[in-house]
C-alpha cells in the first residue's frame, strides 16, 4: 500500500466562536501549512470544505478543512479523495488529541478513533487506513468533561504548547513527502522537548 501523501486534512468546526479552541487543533496545522507553501484556502461547495493546492518538496497537495461540522468530517474527505481519485492511503488527518500532553504531536498510520467523533466519521466513509497527525492538547482529567475541555479556548500556557506543537506538525511534512512515513515517524517521536 502506497503511503504517497497526496491530502492532508485538517479537522476542527468552521464558525468564529470555535476558531480558538481546542477542538480545531487540526485547522490551526492545516492553516499553518498552507501559509508556509503560500497557498490560499477557498471555498468549494462540491466538498463543503475549504481547499488549497500546494507544492511542498515538490508535491503537489491539497490541503483540505471540511466545513461539515467536526463530527460530519468523513463526508467532504471522501468527496475529495473520490474526485482526485485518491485512496485513503494517500490522506493524512491532523486532530486534537487528548490522550497526549498539549504540545505533543504524534504521527501513525491506521487505527481506531479513541472516541473522537470527527475521526469516528472518517473511518466510517474512508475506513481506517489513513495517516494521523495527532495534536496534543491534554486532557481535563475528568471524561464527562472533555466536551467542555476541547471546544473551550486554552490557557495562554496550553496555547503556547500548542501553538509549538502546530510548528512541529507543520515542519515534519516536507519529511514525509521526502523520507516516508516510518522516517517521519521516528525524527518527531525522538524529538526531545524543554521541562
Amino acid at each position: 500500500m502506497s503511503n504517497k501523501l497526496a491530502i492532508i486534512a485538517g479537522l476542527g468546526n468552521p464558525e468564529e466562536r470555535y476558531a480558538r479552541t481546542l477542538h480545531n487543533a487540526g485547522f490551526w496545522v492545516a492553516d499553518e501549512i498552507a501559509r508556509r507553501a503560500g497557498a490560499e484556502f477557498r471555498y468549494e461547495k462540491r466538498f463543503d470544505a475549504e481547499v488549497a493546492k500546494a507544492t511542498i518538496f515538490g508535491s503537489d497537495i491539497w490541503i483540505v478543512k471540511p466545513m461539515s461540522y467536526m463530527n460530519l468530517s468523513g463526508g467532504p474527505i471522501r468527496a475529495v479523495l473520490d474526485y482526485y481519485r485518491l485512496t485513503p492511503a494517500s490522506l493524512l488527518v491532523a486532530h486534537d488529541e487528548i490522550d497526549l500532553e498539549p504540545g505533543i504531536v504524534r504521527l501513525k498510520l491506521g487505527g481506531g478513533h479513541g472516541g473522537h467523533n470527527g475521526l469516528r466519521d472518517i473511518i466510517r466513509h474512508c475506513g481506517a487506513d489513513f495517516m494521523r497527525l495527532r495534536i496534543g492538547v491534554g486532557h481535563p482529567g475528568d471524561k464527562d468533561k472533555v466536551t467542555g475541555y476541547v471546544l473551550g479556548t486554552p490557557s495562554k500556557d496550553v496555547e503556547a504548547l500548542l501553538q509549538r506543537g502546530v510548528d512541529e506538525a507543520a515542519d515534519i511534512i516536507p519529511i514525509l513527502l521526502d523520507r516516508g512515513l516510518n522516517e517521519a515517524t521516528k525524527d518527531l517521536h525522538t524529538r526531545t522537548y524543554p521541562q
